[in-house]
Formats: C-alpha cells, structure tokens, sequence
C-alpha cells in the first residue's frame, strides 16, 4: 500500500516564452499534479491566474490543501517586490506580478527569476548539492547562469546577475542580439551552433544533429569546436572570478555528453593554467529544475520552509 499523500501542497509556475509548466507539490517534495499550457501572446497574467486557479481545482479535487504558491519568470526580476523589471520575450515592463496574482489566486506568492531558481533546486537537491559555492549554466537557446556564493543566491544590484550569456568572449566577435559583439552565447548555445552550421554549409540543422555528425562532418567538427573553445573562455572567467566548487551544466547542451565533457573539460583546464578547475557536472533535476525550486519558494512564501529540508536529493 502507497504511504498517505500529505494534506499541504504549493501550486509551482515556470512560466516561459511559449508554455506554462505547472506542478502540485506536496510537502514531501512529491508532484501529485501538473498542467502545461501555451503562453499567450496577450494577457499573460491573466492566463497565469487560471493557471493557478486550475492547479488549486485539481489540488482540491484529490483532498489536498494549497497554502502558498510560486512563479517563476524569464527577464530582470525583483524578487523581494514581486515585481518582473522587464522580459523582453514577454512583452513586460514593472509588472507587479505578485501583487496581480495573489488576489486573484487567495494565496501567499513568491515571484522569481527562472534560472535563478533552477539554481536553487539544484544546489538543494541536485548536483551541486551540499557546496556552499556553485555556478549553475543552463544552456539551451540562450545562455545564463545562477551564482551561489558563500551559501546565498547572487541577484545583483538591480536583479540580473548571471548574464553569463551576454559576456564579451571573442574579441570583434560576431554581432550579437543585444547589441554587443562576440557574446559567448552567439557561439555557445543552441541557437548559436545551428545558426553558425547553417552559414557555413548552408543546410539546416539543429544543434543536436550537429553533435551526432561529428566525426563524419569536418563543418560540424568546426563549429562544435568552436562553441567549446568559447564556453571553455567563458567558465574559465566564471572560475577565477568567483571560485565555484562545481560548475553544474543544463539545457540540450548538456545532452551531448562526453561530446562536450571530455574537450570542454581539457580546455578549461588548459586555460587555468596556475589553478585546479572545479568540478564540472551535468544537472541532475534537468527541465524540472525551476519547477523544484519554484516549490520551494511557495513553500516557504507560505510560511512552512522548514518542510522543505527533507525532501530527497535527485
């Protein structure tokens, strides 16, 4: 016979650019629940609140009870006021979200930043876990980074800290989306590799088929070397400026497996010439690493994060 649910559950949010992932979690850390939907073009934060509205339906639906609730967002986000400062791929400026939501939704919420989160969860429960200095990468699309220094989360002065992305790591580089040239993620991410692929060769492929043609595609050989060459430059400086314990790597870029450990790991060492480099893991919570983290802050937005520090590593 299956153990008792827990009576107490947080509805978890990972909002992005084009699905809303949402989970139930109960205070043993378990997800009894979940809804995606697509994010709309307009009325965002209305979509939002039924989104939690549905999660607390469902919530209800099985006899459990919803105390508090969280949402994580893409862009610049002042976590202590609730409030997302801007995210471009949403069309947000100010946006007091916590204040929008919570009347709507009859719960505490915490607001945060997605990465930042996912950063969390991993170093709570995943594979930086039980280090006190840890730089989180998700690299998919784009490009960022979650910093844990000295036990505590890195925000910054006006809530963006982890840019990593968006580093100048090629000197007259190629241009780049924001503005500036020769940013790590123009090179080093997925969007990067399958757009530099295709001027090369002129053929459409996404990063993944890039890496399952190496060996047999000198242009593919090309490209992948040079996005690991530029991540290597970019970890290096992550590295010497803040001392991690243990770089943790996610997004599709991380499914590439010794494909990338192996020449990436060779080339940061290669590049810090006078040091040790850290550890460089792959993440162990995956996709789910916002939603995790995301929980975590319902619960504790909710009063109860005492709850939280038991629940099983992954």
């Amino acid at each position: 016979m299956s153990p008792a649910v827990a009576t107490r559950v947080v509805l978890a949010v990972d909002l992005g650019g084009t699905t809303m992932k949402g989970v139930v979690v109960d205070e043993t850390g378990r997800e009894v629940a979940d809804l995606e939907r697509p994010t709309p073009t307009a009325g965002v934060v209305e979509a939002l609140g039924d989104l939690l509205g549905e999660l607390g339906s469902v919530a209800r639906g099985q006899g459990l009870t919803p105390v508090g609730a969280a949402v994580v967002s893409p862009g610049s986000v002042d976590e202590g006021q609730g409030v997302v400062r801007y995210a471009s791929n949403l069309g947000w400026r100010d946006v007091p979200l916590r204040d929008l939501l919570e009347p709507a939704v009859g719960l505490p919420i915490a607001v945060a930043h997605d990465v930042r989160t996912a950063g969390l969860a991993e170093w709570r429960f995943g594979a930086a876990r039980g280090s006190d200095d840890v730089v989180l990468v998700p690299i998919g699309t784009g490009v960022a980074a979650a910093v844990v220094s000295a036990g505590g989360l890195v925000t910054g002065a006006t809530g963006t800290a982890g840019e990593f992305g968006h580093i100048p790591v090629v000197p007259d580089g190629e241009p780049c989306a924001c503005g500036q040239r020769g940013c790590l993620e123009v090179y080093a991410s997925g969007a990067g590799v399958a757009r530099r692929y295709a001027a090369r060769t002129g053929s459409v492929a996404t990063a993944r088929e890039v890496v399952a043609r190496l060996g047999s595609d000198p242009d593919a050989d090309e490209v992948w070397a040079e996005a690991v060459t530029v991540l290597a430059r970019g970890l290096a400086i992550l590295t010497l400026l803040l001392d991690p314990s243990v770089i943790v790597l996610g997004g599709g870029f991380s499914h590439a497996g010794e494909a990338l450990l192996v020449p990436l790991g060779a080339e940061l060492r290669d590049g810090l010439a006078w040091r040790a480099p850290p550890e460089v893991a792959v993440s162990r919570l995956g996709d789910r690493a916002g939603r995790v983290g995301a929980a975590v802050l319902a619960f504790e937005a909710a009063g109860l994060g005492d709850l939280v520090t038991a629940w099983p590593t992954s």
